[in-house]
């Protein structure tokens, strides 16, 4: 049953709790986890007075997964399967993040070439990420032929990222130090074809479901979080930009080789799905011009080394702690790691943007009808392993 009635497990303790504030002649109902628009593994109870939600609060830890703790039991360089397994829809932003954190720790410089490698491949897995959005999030709303395009022209960014990273979804590619491949003639010629491809799509996207007025009836104005709520929240990403603030890391703080490429970050002043959507959408075109430019410098890049002076595998950063942060797919991704002079981390602590984000969906849900919560919720872009980190 999609939509179960909370009286069925009454003795949950969520659900006593939330019963203490209910309404007369209202109902509480689970949506999820089993629920199709939660992807299997979010619970969100409401308290509804028949279409419309008074209340809602997600119940997170469903899933949890203990990334954090295993992060104390593995060794610095066997945290790097886990990286991949915290959001499988930007995994390398996830890499990123924690390689950068060790290697302030450990004071490390990286290779000019490795940093633009780094950009090509998270910007590709970038749009590997909002395609998977984009198809998932109109399916939910109840078209199906949209997924079609867009795992058509993710497959092609699968094939590419499967070159130097060996993988499609759950990548390890960094390492601390630099990268672990290079991207052969092939693997660039690819890219450089995908480019003007992709391109020739976006204006179909368009079309086909942006401008499409069942889907704009949908989400235009439904699901507000303002400015206000991103502050409140601390949420980041495109639910930020998409309410007007042109906060973006690649721009705001900097890293890597970032400052080097002419972008710009879309934002939306509506501060609902469809402001959200848009963004997205948008992002899509300003990763394929970093891409473009990042291949440009790739022949000219200093010593075209791939990694700095490669550390031990059982490599034991000097005692202190280091923090990092990158702009991943659903917004600012950091890790911060202690370290006490030994071959595990001490700690390490992983900032998930879709956490932030996941609970302005409370405060943006009420007043609104049940339809609208899924079309809030998939606005959202969110990916509960890294929720339930």
């Amino acid at each position: 049953m999609a939509f179960q009635n909370a009286e069925h497990i009454s003795g949950d303790f969520y659900t006593r709790k939330f019963e203490k504030g209910k309404q007369d002649n209202t109902l509480i109902v689970n949506m999820g986890p089993q629920h199709p628009s939660t992807h299997g593994v979010l619970r969100v109870m409401l308290e509804i007075d028949g279409e419309y939600i008074l209340r809602a609060e997600p119940v997170v830890g469903y899933l949890h997964r203990m990334h954090e703790k295993m992060g104390e039991a593995k060794t610095w360089g066997g945290f790097y399967p886990n990286l991949g397994r915290i959001d499988y829809g930007h995994a390398l932003s996830w890499n990123w993040a924690y390689c950068g954190a060790v290697e302030r720790l450990m004071g490390m410089e990286i290779p000019e070439k490795a940093e633009l490698l780094r950009v090509i491949t998270c910007e590709l897995n970038r749009l590997t990420s909002h395609l998977l959005w984009w198809g998932a999030y109109i399916l939910d709303l109840g078209a199906f032929t949209p997924i079609l395009y867009a795992f058509d022209d993710r497959e092609k960014l699968l094939d590419i990222l499967q070159r130097p990273t060996n993988s499609r979804l759950t990548y390890a590619y960094f390492r601390v130090g630099g990268v672990k491949a290079d991207l052969d003639d092939e693997c660039i010629r690819k890219i450089r074809e995908f480019i003007p491809y992709f391109r020739s799509r976006l204006p179909m996207y368009k079309n086909l479901v942006t401008d499409n007025i069942i889907l704009r009836k949908r989400i235009e104005g439904i699901g507000i979080i303002d400015r206000d709520m991103c502050t409140r929240y601390g949420c980041t990403g495109p639910v930020i930009r998409g309410a007007g603030v042109p906060y973006d890391l690649r721009r705001s703080e900097p890293y890597s080789v970032y400052d080097r490429f002419d972008f710009e970050v879309p934002t939306q002043d509506s501060a609902c799905s469809a402001g959200r959507y848009l963004v997205r959408m948008s992002e899509m075109e300003q990763s394929l011009r970093i891409i473009e430019q990042a291949l440009d410098m790739l022949p000219s890049a200093e010593g075209g080394h791939l990694m700095a002076k490669a550390p031990k595998p059982a490599m034991k950063p000097p005692a202190g702690e280091a923090f990092f942060a990158v702009e991943g797919g659903r917004g600012k991704v950091g890790v911060y790691v202690v370290s006490d002079g030994s071959k595990n981390p001490y700690r390490v602590k992983l900032r998930a943007p879709g956490y932030s984000n996941l609970h302005a969906f409370a405060e943006a849900a009420q007043g609104t009808i049940l339809a609208d919560a899924v079309a809030i919720l998939g606005s959202l872009d969110l990916i509960i392993p890294e929720i339930d980190r």
